[in-house]
């Protein structure tokens, strides 16, 4: 059963706006399938066959003679001499919505993309389904702890129970699982770990020993949602931290992690500079930190770990789902240990949010908050706790309990 993407509007709209559009994600996400069903009736190139990939790179320039646009190519980031053909068949023919594009590497990591087709293609980051996509909500606005946001989101609001919560985070976003509820789960896992180090990671660089590198995995994983700390991670998996930095790298790249940037301005003397490391997909650091099941996973030691990485990737979905590519989205700490899980950025005013995994908020919870009221030129907005409590409620003039079926 197909489940619909909020993503889909975009790629649509951009479609009318660009010659080209590229769909990124890491793998298994359903990129395919999605631009499957959005380019039905087009021409269709998969470079994961090998014969096609060889003349998609030695004969770039007759490539699309036999692969005529309005055409979907999958995996492009392994033919990269075709983003110069396209580049010269939209300067030629300047029409709209001729090439649909996926890959499982980040835009700027696909060589091709900034160079030859900046200002010709619209770009979108497909994750694992939301929990929006998953309840069959149509609402899609990107999360904003605002009045109008709110009014609009509580109109399509699904109820959701305190172990359904934990079944999400435990069994990850992953289609084929969501899709399957009897495949699994630590199968499912075992098996992506493997090809996704075979095929992307040995794509994107020479990692030479893939156990330690499965080791770095685990590593980063157990360090969900705390400050970056390269120099610990290579020492817990024995390798340098340059080699670190690299395999970072290739981890951001193919959108498995995503590092939380500290709000700063020359202002903040104070604050730390160090991002926050999550996993785009609860259910792959949960096994990878061997967390088995729901149960175990909410009362262990990393519940509260797990459950702001959830909230952070949901929100993060709302944005990337809407073409926004470089979410405003940061963090708030400074050498006082005064800390604000979350900053939204929208239009010189900062949105202040706390995680929570509690469904007993207090007014405490928000103290930090006062914080952005020392940042000048910049105003404070309203924001709250975003928890497992089941009704918004106010715990200031600004400030209210935010539940989680309002992301």
């Amino acid at each position: 059963m197909y489940i619909r993407r909020h993503a889909e509007k975009t790629v649509v709209t951009l479609s009318k706006m660009f010659g080209a559009v590229l769909v990124a994600g890491p793998r298994q996400v359903g990129k395919t399938t999605m631009l499957d069903k959005l380019t039905d009736g087009f021409s269709r190139a998969t470079l994961d066959d090998p014969i096609l990939r060889a003349a998609a790179e030695e004969q770039s320039g007759t490539f699309f003679l036999d692969n005529p646009p309005p055409v979907f190519i999958d995996e492009i980031q392994k033919a990269p001499a075709l983003f110069e053909q396209i580049k010269l068949y939209l300067d030629r023919d300047k029409k709209k919505g001729q090439f649909y594009l996926c890959g499982s590497q980040q835009f700027r990591m696909m060589k091709g993309v900034s160079e030859s087709l900046a200002g010709r293609i619209g770009l979108v980051t497909l994750l694992g389904l939301s929990m929006r996509e998953r309840q069959g909500v149509t609402f899609d606005l990107p999360f904003l702890p605002t009045q109008e946001y709110f009014a609009a989101r509580k109109a399509e609001r699904v109820e959701i129970g305190y172990a359904d919560v934990w079944d999400l985070i435990h069994r990850g976003s992953m289609p084929e699982l969501a899709e399957n509820p009897g495949y699994d789960w630590k199968l499912f896992y075992s098996a992506y770990v493997n090809t996704y180090i075979e095929r992307d990671v040995k794509e994107l660089s020479e990692i030479g020993d893939t156990v330690k590198f499965t080791n770095f995995m685990v590593a980063a994983a157990s360090c969900t949602g705390q400050l970056l700390n390269l120099t610990s991670l290579a020492r817990d998996v024995g390798i340098s931290v340059p080699t670190a930095e690299r395999w970072l790298s290739i981890l951001v790249a193919s959108n498995i992690i995503y590092l939380l940037q500290p709000y700063s301005s020359n202002i903040l003397k104070r604050v730390v500079k160090t991002p926050k490391i999550y996993f785009l997909d609860t259910g792959l650091a949960a096994y990878l930190t061997k967390w088995t099941t729901s149960d175990v996973l909410k009362n262990g030691a990393m519940a509260g770990a797990f459950f702001e990485n959830f909230v952070l990737s949901e929100i993060i979905k709302s944005y990337y789902n809407c073409g926004i590519t470089e979410p405003p989205l940061y963090f708030y700490r400074d050498k006082d240990m005064n800390e604000i899980d979350l900053l939204i950025e929208d239009s010189g005013t900062l949105y202040p949010i706390e995680i929570k995994k509690h469904a007993d908020p207090h007014k405490k919870d928000i103290s930090a908050f006062q914080k952005l009221d020392d940042i000048p030129n910049m105003k404070r907005g309203t924001g709250g706790v975003v928890c497992l409590y089941d009704k918004p409620v106010s715990l200031s003039e600004t400030d209210k309990v935010i539940p989680i079926n309002y992301l």
